[in-house]
């Protein structure tokens, strides 16, 4: 059902005039560049969709970047927009909550997904999926609706995060590294506010 949704609302609008539409996702790409990864690290963006995200990756010098999203409609927009250097990048379509992967990555990015997982089920899946992805002492970078965002994104119920809940939610084996707030302004000028979190796995030894 989700991924229909999100189907038909790429399909109904273009790239920049959905609600989380960024020309630069600076604060994402500044937070990766503070880790100081090397050119090779495996970078994976959940529900990138459309996102920039990979664009300025590969402008950074990254060499291994992966986005996954529900649709297919949204990853071929931003193959498309990425002309030759879509084939730089690995796209995978898949529903986070049930994806299993072969491998691992450094670094987690999510921007789009987490806040609209409203009931524990799709919490837990994504927690599981989550676990399996990423290596030990890597990163997650999440974005979600902040404290006083929005109650619904895209005609879809979401929830609203601020540190404390989100490091509970996602559970004891991640520990807070920074955290900060971006008021966003959509196409149609309405401000939302997101709570960036940055938080670090902890190694199997800790």
């Amino acid at each position: 059902m989700a991924g229909n949704h999100w189907e038909t609302v790429y399909r109904r609008n273009r790239e920049d005039e959905v609600s989380w539409f960024q020309s630069v996702p600076e604060t994402s790409l500044r937070m990766i560049e503070a880790l100081d990864l090397e050119p090779d690290a495996r970078i994976i963006d959940i529900g990138g969709g459309t996102s920039r995200l990979a664009d300025g990756l590969l402008k950074a010098g990254y060499r291994d970047v992966t986005v996954l999203d529900i649709t297919a409609q949204a990853l071929q927009q931003s193959q498309d927009r990425l002309g030759e250097r879509a084939g730089l990048v690995e796209w995978i379509t898949a529903d986070v909550a049930t994806f299993q992967p072969d491998t691992t990555w450094d670094v987690w990015h999510d921007r789009a997904v987490f806040h609209f997982l409203t009931t524990e089920e799709a919490r837990a899946g994504y927690r599981r999926t989550l676990g399996r992805t990423l290596r030990p002492g890597g990163h997650v970078i999440i974005a979600t609706f902040g404290p006083r965002g929005p109650e619904k994104c895209s005609g879809l119920p979401v929830m609203r995060y601020d540190p404390e809940s989100l490091v509970a939610t996602l559970g004891a084996d991640f520990t807070l590294r920074h955290t900060e707030l971006e008021q966003h302004t959509t196409p149609a000028g309405h401000q939302q506010e997101f709570l960036y979190c940055w938080l670090q796995r902890k190694d199997r030894g800790e």
